[in-house]
């Protein structure tokens, strides 16, 4: 069947389409430049001369960056918290959200603990109890001082919780009085059906532990145990080529502060970039369909 357009559906379409193509673009241009620079030498960067196109094009940067133990400890260090921290969030995620879903009459104060989950969205005891408590239980120092504190995802949780009460309630009770238990209709039916949700809750946990760069430097005393963007912030903020060691002097024709630093933000921005396209088919679904219900 063909849907009939008119001329005005027509141009707010392709006004839509331009719009959006345009902020796209916009988006995407300080990345552009990243690269460019990155990718370009020392005295066209330190120049300003650098816009969307690399200019005396060299890999130096690239191979200063892959010559510093400092970056590749750190981008590991970086791995291992977003693992560990979205798989983390994910296992907290969903039992919980599971529970919350139920109704009053089979979670009796159900409505309460919601409240709970939502006040702590709006209030927290502040940074220095939350260090103070850190301390307390003996994290600082230790990478888990990057998970824990921020374990339960209450955004995540409630956008799950929603989505499983819009699922219908038949498939729950056929489920439990085939004689399958909780924990059974968690895993083997809820879960699965909420692919999109937890598509959704799964790249905004890995997007917030890769770049989250405050908790390395409150709770971390070694810099050498820095996550990448932890470590990123200390780079920014002091002369990057005093680490230059004796094997990278020939790189200093074409390489200075500037290149160094566009080829190192732009590395920790390539796994993000990378693995986005993989949950975009269920991200606005989930998304969407995680938010309608109360």
């Amino acid at each position: 069947m063909l849907e009939y357009k008119s001329w005005s559906r027509k141009l707010f379409l392709w006004c839509n389409v331009i719009f959006l193509t345009g902020a796209a673009f916009i988006c995407i241009l300080p990345i552009i430049n990243v690269l460019a620079v990155s990718f370009s030498s020392s005295q066209y960067a330190s120049a300003n001369a650098v816009s969307l196109w690399p200019k005396g094009f060299t890999w130096s940067a690239y191979e200063f960056v892959a010559n510093k133990p400092e970056f590749i400890r750190s981008f590991l260090i970086a791995v291992k918290v977003t693992v560990i921290g979205t798989l983390i969030n994910l296992l907290l995620a969903l039992p919980s959200a599971y529970v919350l879903s139920r109704s009053e009459q089979k979670f009796r104060w159900r409505t309460v603990y919601v409240w709970f989950f939502v006040f702590t969205m709006l209030f927290n005891g502040g940074l220095i109890p939350t260090y103070l408590t850190v301390k307390e239980v003996g994290l600082l120092n230790h990478f888990l001082a990057l998970i824990l504190p921020g374990a339960v995802q209450v955004f995540s949780v409630i956008l799950l919780m929603n989505f499983f009460r819009n699922l219908p309630k038949e498939i729950d009770e056929a489920s439990l009085v085939d004689g399958a238990g909780h924990w059974t209709n968690l895993l083997v039916i809820y879960a699965p059906l909420a692919k999109p949700a937890l598509a959704t809750i799964t790249l905004l946990a890995i997007v917030g532990h890769w770049n989250n760069w405050f908790s390395g430097i409150i709770y971390l005393n070694h810099p050498g145990d820095y996550p990448l963007q932890s470590y990123l912030q200390t780079v920014i903020i002091k002369p990057d080529l005093s680490l230059i060691s004796s094997n990278d002097i020939g790189l200093l024709s074409t390489v200075n502060e500037r290149t160094s630093k566009a080829a190192q933000i732009f590395l920790a921005t390539l796994p993000i970039l990378l693995v986005y396209p993989f949950f975009q088919n269920y991200f606005m679904k989930g998304l969407v369909m995680g938010s309608v219900k109360g």
